[in-house]
């Protein structure tokens, strides 16, 4: 496993074209609220979405792939720049790869954050695998970097934020705007 501050992961982050995440577990911190009628209700981190807007604004390439089908998650993502937002996934590693297809990049050249079994073989395919710090064991075992920020708590902002650094877009002009 990598350690954020050695400069083989800093040279392997620097060479990562795309970023995917997991939405449940990784945005959220896989709580659902179970609402009256029906509604499940999650919560998220702004200083995720901070980061997630900046790499945006910057051109990054951002997606989610999630097997959950909350229209609140794609208005979400949409509003923070994310236009690959793929819901109902039942299988990812098919749509890992169409997004791979689409971009014209190969898997080696992503980076997958996931937290728990049904993103594996993602997790496995792609160039960087990383976690936050309370996915399943079985996820963590797997991962090149596992973040030291729980999910729902900052842990995208974790990855984008180390890259950004790296390619030299933290705090570039678009940084001091939402």
């Amino acid at each position: 496993m990598d350690t954020p501050n050695s400069p083989q992961f800093k040279q392997r982050l620097a060479d990562i074209e795309a970023f995917v995440f997991d939405n449940d577990g990784v945005f959220t911190n896989g709580t659902v609220y179970l609402m009256p009628g029906g509604e499940q209700v999650r919560t998220a981190s702004t200083r995720d979405g901070y980061a997630v807007q900046h790499a945006a604004k910057c051109g990054m390439k951002l997606a989610m792939i999630t097997g959950g089908r909350s229209e609140e998650v794609i208005r979400r993502m949409n509003g923070l720049g994310v236009t690959e937002v793929i819901t109902g996934a039942a299988l990812k590693l098919g749509e890992f790869q169409g997004l791979c297809a689409k971009w014209g990049i190969t898997p080696e050249k992503v980076c997958y954050m996931g937290d728990d079994i049904p993103d594996l073989p993602v997790l496995e395919a792609a160039g960087i695998a990383c976690c936050p710090h309370d996915a399943a064991p079985e996820v963590r075992a797997v991962c090149d970097y596992v973040s030291p920020v729980r999910g729902g708590e900052g842990c995208v902002r974790d990855i984008l934020e180390q890259a950004m650094k790296v390619k030299g877009l933290w705090m570039n002009d678009l940084a001091h705007a939402w």
